[in-house]
């Protein structure tokens, strides 16, 4: 009927409104685009997020404008719309669910593929060397595509490895043909997580792949070089306060030792440094402590070789008779001083 409105679709209004729900119960969402993920695929990621999080595949169109009527009331969502685009989902985190769980469930659940003709290699495609397996009759096969062989025990032999593809190539038939003749799936497939939505906040994925240990290290390593940027400048700072004062000790314990001005932190040290015998009795007993670990080390290296040849070089296990050393090692080598 011309000129009048367009009737939606029950499918596509129950679909709008699940992702206005969806929207309304979760602040995490994950925007996956699924190229060469089949429907089964697809069903076994479903089953694996279930309990974690929901996933929505549909029109962008629907997508984008239940999201445009969402922002209304919620305009940090925003951000996230002009992110829907290509062949993509929605995936909501449930909420008390980890955002970063859900990605490495994902991630994941991978299958390999053949390489089909006219697809673009997602990854560099190296043919290893070694026997294919195939006749003879292949040679002429192989040497279209470049690829030195050589006949091996009537079976045709691969030289070296070959880079067949490279990220970005398109696939021929050849290649196709080849890696199907030779069993070699060279590609995953899975959904790929494009862009995080986190209660307002969009961003790459790959932020997730920080840990709490790597921005404590981040963190650590900022200090560090505040402190060092105050030392050298001699401006203090929060970060700098522990080695400005310990620099401090330092210059005023040179002071104390070189002069007769004494305070309370250095009594000790000048004692010690004005009395020869109980410097030397220090000394001595720190070298005894070093020596006395290091024997401790060395005797139980001994004890293990005692135990070794106890175990090696054993007459009876080696068939010698005698304990004697000389017959252990002609029961070793199998015979004895007197044979020869």
């Amino acid at each position: 009927m011309s000129g009048g409105v367009k009737k939606i679709s029950k499918r596509k209004e129950n679909y709008y409104k699940k992702i206005l729900e969806m929207l309304g119960t979760t602040n995490q969402v994950l925007v996956v685009t699924a190229d060469n993920v089949g429907s089964n695929h697809m069903q076994s990621i479903r089953q694996d997020l279930r309990g974690k999080a929901t996933l929505l595949m549909g029109k962008n169109t629907l997508m984008r404008r239940a999201m445009r009527e969402y922002s209304q009331s919620h305009p940090e969502i925003e951000p996230l719309i002009p992110k829907v685009a290509g062949n993509c989902g929605l995936v909501f985190v449930d909420n008390g669910g980890s955002i970063t769980d859900v990605r490495k469930t994902i991630l994941e659940n991978r299958v390999g593929a053949h390489a089909k003709v006219g697809s673009i290699a997602p990854c560099d495609v190296i043919v290893p060397k070694g026997n294919t397996g195939m006749d003879p009759g292949k040679t002429s096969f192989f040497q279209a595509l470049s690829i030195t062989t050589k006949i091996n025990r009537g079976k045709v032999e691969i030289i070296n490895d070959v880079n067949l593809l490279s990220v970005g190539d398109k696939v021929s038939q050849s290649h196709a043909v080849l890696l199907t003749l030779l069993d070699i799936k060279p590609f995953e497939y899975y959904l790929k997580v494009e862009t995080v939505y986190d209660d307002g906040s969009v961003f790459d994925p790959s932020i997730l792949d920080f840990t709490d240990d790597d921005i404590l290290d981040q963190f650590r390593l900022g200090i560090s070089r505040v402190a060092a940027v105050g030392v050298a400048v001699g401006v203090p700072t929060v970060a700098s306060v522990p080695s400005n004062v310990y620099k401090g000790y330092e210059k005023l314990l040179a002071i104390s030792v070189a002069t007769d001005y004494t305070f309370k932190q250095t009594e000790d040290i000048k004692k010690l440094l004005e009395d020869p015998e109980a410097l030397a009795k220090l000394a001595a007993s720190s070298t005894a402590a070093s020596t006395a670990t290091g024997g401790e080390a060395a005797a139980a290296d001994a004890k293990e070789e005692d135990e070794d040849d106890d175990v090696g070089l054993g007459g009876d296990l080696f068939g010698g008779g005698s304990d004697d050393s000389d017959d252990a090692m002609g029961g070793l080598f199998g015979g004895s001083d007197s044979e020869d």
